[in-house]
C-alpha cells in the first residue's frame, strides 16, 4: 500500500501527535494506528497508509448514493478503501469499514488511471463510497481533480464526521455530497455510532452554504431512531437550518453487524417518516430500500406534477428540461442537471480498473 504525509495533526506536549482530520481527536505514539485503521503515526507525522488502494470497484447508478437531484440516470463509478472513523453498530458495509486485512484492498488505482476508466466506461461521477472518504480525503480530492479534468464530477458519500479545516479543504473538491444524518439523538450517536450528533449537523450546516449540491440520508431502526417525536425534531430542524429544497432520504435497516437482533424496517415506518417530514415542510422527501414507487416520485412544486417516476433505480418517466425545468409549468427543481437523463437503470457493474 502506497504511504502518503498527510497535513491535519499537530504534536502534544506529551510526545503524542494529535490527527485533526475529525472530531474523534487520536492521540498516537510511534507506528500507532488511529480509530479509522488508516491514519498512522510514523515519526513525527501523521501519513496515510491506503493511498491508491481500493476494496473494488463498481459502475452503479447515481441514484443508488442516494442522490435524486444530481445528473438523474447517469451511472457513477463507485469505489472505497478499508476503515471507517465511525463504529455504527448497525453498519451495513462492516466487512469494508471494519476491515483490518491487507487483503481488503487488493485493487490499486491512481488517480489518473480512475479518472481515465470513469470516462471510458461512460460514467459522469465518482463516487467515494462503501466507506468514509473523511479518513482517506488526500486520496479522494487527488481523484476528484484529476476526474474534474475530464469533467467527471466527484460525489462524496459520507457521514460528516469532520472538522472545520479539513472539511473545508476537503469539499473544495467535491461537486456532491450524500450525508449519513444516522439519528437526531446525542444518545443514539454517542452508544451506537460512537461519535456526536453536533458535528455532523455543523457539516450539514457548512455544506448549506457552498455550492455542493448535498442531500441526507436516515437510515431508520425500528426501536432506535425511529420514534414520531425525534423525527419531528429532525425534520423542523432540517426545514430551519437546510430549507425545504434539499432532499431527504429515509431508507431501511436490515439487520447486520452487531445489530443482528433488531427487526428490518416495516415499509409503513418509512412512510409515516416521510409524512412527517412533509408535514415539516420538506419538499423532496424519498423512501429507500424498499419497493415504494410515490415515495421515489420527485413531483414539480409548482404545479403538482409527477416529474420523475422511478421504479427502484429506473427511471419510468421524466419531465424535466435538460436544465432541469417542469416541462409542463416551467418551474426549476433544485439539483444538478445537464442535459437529458441518463439511461442507466438499475444495472451493477463491477469492474477492474488495471
Amino acid at each position: 500500500m502506497a504511504v502518503v504525509a498527510t497535513a491535519h495533526w499537530h504534536r502534544l506536549d506529551d510526545g503524542r501527535v494529535q490527527c485533526d482530520v475529525c472530531p474523534r481527536a487520536c492521540r498516537l505514539h510511534e507506528g500507532q494506528r488511529g480509530f479509522c485503521f488508516v491514519r498512522q503515526r510514523e515519526g513525527d507525522a501523521i501519513v496515510l497508509t491506503t493511498y491508491g488502494r481500493s476494496s473494488g470497484f463498481c459502475v452503479d447508478p447515481i441514484e443508488k448514493k442516494p442522490l435524486n437531484h444530481f445528473l438523474p440516470g447517469t451511472p457513477v463509478l463507485s469505489f472505497g478503501t478499508a476503515g471507517c472513523n465511525l463504529g455504527c453498530r448497525f453498519c451495513q458495509n462492516w466487512d469494508i469499514s471494519k476491515s483490518r486485512e491487507i487483503d481488503t484492498l487488493g485493487s490499486a488505482a491512481g488517480p489518473e488511471q480512475l479518472a481515465a476508466a470513469a470516462q471510458r466506461l461512460g460514467c459522469r461521477s465518482i463516487a467515494f463510497t462503501y466507506n468514509d472518504p473523511v479518513i482517506f480525503m488526500e486520496y479522494a480530492m487527488d481523484v476528484a481533480d484529476a476526474c474534474r479534468e475530464r469533467g467527471i464530477k466527484a460525489v462524496a458519500v459520507s457521514a460528516g464526521y469532520m472538522n472545520p479545516a479539513p472539511r473545508e479543504e476537503f469539499y473544495r473538491h467535491m461537486d456532491a455530497a450524500n450525508i449519513d444524518l444516522k439519528a437526531f439523538s446525542e444518545l443514539f450517536y454517542s452508544k451506537i455510532t460512537f461519535a456526536k450528533l453536533d458535528a455532523v449537523l455543523d457539516t450539514l450546516e457548512y455544506l448549506r452554504g457552498t455550492d455542493v449540491w448535498f442531500e441526507v440520508t436516515t437510515l431508520l431502526i425500528p426501536g432506535h431512531n425511529d420514534g414520531d417525536d425525534e423525527l419531528r425534531r429532525q425534520c423542523d430542524w432540517f426545514a430551519e437550518h437546510l430549507g425545504p429544497d434539499v432532499p431527504l432520504h429515509f431508507s431501511a435497516f436490515h439487520p447486520d453487524f452487531k445489530m443482528r437482533d433488531v427487526p428490518a424496517t416495516p415499509p409503513q415506518t418509512l412512510r409515516r417518516a416521510r409524512q412527517i417530514a412533509l408535514e415539516a415542510g420538506l419538499r423532496y422527501v424519498y423512501t429507500g430500500n424498499v419497493h415504494d414507487p410515490d415515495g421515489q416520485t420527485t413531483r414539480c412544486p409548482g404545479c403538482g406534477g409527477a416529474v420523475v417516476v422511478r421504479d427502484w433505480y429506473d427511471l419510468v418517466s421524466y419531465q424535466l428540461t435538460g436544465d432541469g425545468h417542469c416541462t409542463a409549468c416551467g418551474q426549476a427543481l433544485p439539483g444538478v442537471y445537464d442535459g437529458a437523463a441518463g439511461t442507466w437503470g438499475r444495472r451493477r457493474l463491477p469492474v477492474g480498473i488495471a
